[in-house]
């Protein structure tokens, strides 16, 4: 049975939707929280099948209150690519897959919005990709993707909001599996939450049965790219 290492940087972000998915194909995943008392980053990449970056809510690589264990994870980000292991970045863990394949983060405001994305190429996520799907984007700062990076789908301003790294990792600037619930948590756990939260929240709400839809199509081609076909 797989296993994969989920890397949780706050108590409101999860796997949410995503992991009926994995359970269902018998995917095992465990949860690395570095936040939480005698909380650690495996220091190697062994004994797992892939690596998953989640978000980070107001924590940024460039600005605001810097991730404590950027430079862990980087390292482990790393670690897993030199095996020929897939990394799945979401949100802040997509910034950190960026930097870890060469690229850069530069900084930008926190931010939650709520939009549509459009697909890049028609073969994206081995064509499971949909031609448009719903996206809920809780962050702060912007990758600058590395020249190896293929940009799989852009966002409401034309910037990448899924792409591909040689081999089989893929970058998330919004969770694909994204529930109110989360936004909420992370909205209680922090001080600073960024501007339109209530509007952002309501747009999430009438996006949510779409986003769920999408992800099932979209689970098919992230098991498919990365190889996790338990």
């Amino acid at each position: 049975m797989l296993s994969l290492c989920v890397v949780q940087h706050t108590e409101g972000e999860y796997l949410g939707l995503m992991e009926d998915h994995f359970e269902s194909r018998s995917i095992r995943f465990h949860y690395a929280r570095p936040f939480t008392a005698g909380g650690s980053i495996p220091a190697t990449a062994d004994g797992f099948a892939g690596l998953i970056l989640l978000g980070g809510g107001p924590y940024g690589l460039a600005s605001g209150t810097i991730l404590p264990s950027m430079a862990a994870e980087l390292r482990l980000a790393r670690a897993f690519h030199a095996a020929g292991l897939p990394v799945l970045g979401m949100g802040l863990g997509s910034l950190l897959l960026a930097a870890a394949a060469g690229g850069h983060v530069e900084a930008a405001p926190l931010r939650f919005q709520v939009g549509t994305a459009t697909r890049a190429r028609e073969n994206a996520l081995a064509g499971h990709l949909p031609a448009q799907f719903p996206y809920a984007a809780y962050l702060r700062d912007r990758a600058r993707l590395p020249d190896t990076a293929e940009v799989l789908a852009t966002d409401d301003a034309g910037a990448p909001m899924v792409f591909q790294l040689p081999g089989n990792s893929l970058g998330f600037t919004a969770h694909p599996g994204i529930k109110s619930g989360m936004i909420e948590d992370l909205v209680m756990e922090f001080e600073e939450t960024p501007d339109g939260v209530p509007e952002g929240l309501a747009a999430l709400a009438a996006h949510q049965r779409a986003i769920a839809d999408a992800l099932s199509e979209i689970m098919v081609g992230i098991v498919k790219v990365t190889g996790w076909m338990a």
